[in-house]
């Protein structure tokens, strides 16, 4: 039978390159439902495309122009607006993967639907552990659900370790993330207070959103694959470590306890851990070109502790120090840069002050343990609330 899929984020660059991969697999896959923020008529041609039996938007004046629509071209497709819809569509009987694309904390409640009915989730949304943490991990585990990581890093990891979870811990020394260092690895530490938000967005290797590849330039979403990567394999943070590859060839590695290395090569295309994701634990075609290895360029790597990286990117170490403080302060680090990168992004703060609401947001915000989505939610709130206060100061 054909695998259906929902896909949360359909309009973005993960959303876009699901299909893709869906599309070059009629026989294996449909499309059940999609969802967008607030691009109308990409979705409009998804929908005229893949034909699912229902389109969800965040907003409601997209949803209802998004109607209108549907309805003139006469496609069939059910329209809705509202969390609530996202949620239904997570968990609906119906699908059976869920792609969670959507960017930021705003993915979390459908996350967490998807994950008690049982859904493969295919979990391309750092912030649903960063934010939900073991709540996400509990959520996951009652229902039963089956939890594939998307970000290239976490799926190489995923490719590279036994297949046997229970032998983790005893058989790995450590996990090593590597980051390309985005666009600045090599720019003057002085100079970054002059950035503009076109030259954040500017990735060398990768075609992303704006947020995450601002956040690839300050490498705060290093920091959040660290985060990811402590509750998606269960090993302590002391075991995670990141290592600069400029040339994005090697997407991450595993090293046993006999010193040896297990890492996942490819091109730098997010179709290659989308298809893994979907045909698990099959391989099915991705779209992507395969390396050449005879002209392959010298692969280098350098030390979070050289060149000056400390500075130009101190940001990572946020994440092994929210990891060691309060539950729920990932929460708080998460909204403080979600509120620091839209901000930066609409020139209200500079580049290098990017670092500074986050630092003193977390400062500012003293979570207790979240036993609930809604208490998550109330943590995502206050720590916006300070986050825009850090922003005004700036």
């Amino acid at each position: 039978m054909k695998q259906r899929i929902t896909v949360l984020g359909s309009t973005g660059s993960i959303g876009v390159n699901t299909l893709d991969v869906v599309e070059r697999h009629p026989d294996r896959f449909e499309v059940f439902a999609l969802s967008a923020a607030t691009q109308v008529d990409l979705m409009l041609a998804q929908c005229a495309k893949f034909k699912p039996q229902f389109a969800v938007m965040a907003r409601e004046d997209a949803g209802r122009a998004l109607a209108q629509k549907i309805e003139a071209e006469r496609l069939g497709t059910r329209v809705l607006w509202s969390a609530d819809a996202l949620e239904m569509i997570s968990a609906h009987e119906s699908t059976d993967i869920v792609m969670a694309a959507i960017v930021g904390a705003a993915g979390l409640a459908p996350c967490l639907a998807a994950a008690r009915a049982g859904k493969r989730l295919l979990l391309a949304n750092k912030e649903a552990l960063v934010v939900g943490g073991e709540l996400f991990l509990d959520a996951v585990k009652q229902g039963g659900a089956t939890l594939l990581p998307i970000d290239s890093e976490h799926s190489a990891i995923f490719q590279s370790l036994p297949e046997d979870p229970a032998s983790w811990d005893a058989r790995v020394a450590k996990i090593i993330l590597t980051a390309s260092g985005g666009p600045f690895r090599t720019r003057d530490v002085a100079t970054l207070r002059d950035v503009t938000p076109e030259q954040a967005v500017a990735h060398p290797n990768w075609v992303m959103g704006r947020k995450i590849s601002v956040d690839s330039a300050t490498m705060m979403n290093k920091a959040l694959e660290v985060i990811e990567a402590r509750y998606l394999f269960g090993l302590g943070p002391e075991r995670v470590e990141v290592v600069i590859h400029p040339q994005s060839v090697i997407h991450s590695m595993v090293q046993y306890r006999d010193a040896s290395v297990v890492a996942q090569l490819g091109t730098p295309d997010m179709r290659v851990p989308i298809a893994y994701g979907l045909a698990w634990p099959d391989r099915v075609e991705s779209g992507a070109q395969a390396l050449d290895f005879t002209n392959l360029a010298d692969m280098t790597f350098e030390s979070f502790d050289t060149r000056g990286h400390r500075e130009r990117f101190p940001g990572l170490q946020l994440a092994w120090d929210s990891l060691r403080a309060a539950p729920g302060t990932t929460a708080v680090l998460n909204a403080a840069n979600e509120v620091a990168v839209q901000a930066f992004l609409d020139r209200r703060i500079r580049f290098d002050q990017i670092h500074r609401v986050n630092l003193e947001t977390v400062a500012a915000v003293q979570p207790a343990k979240p036993a609930s989505l809604q208490d998550l939610l109330a943590i995502d709130t206050r720590s916006r609330e300070a986050a825009e206060k850090a922003v005004l100061a700036c």
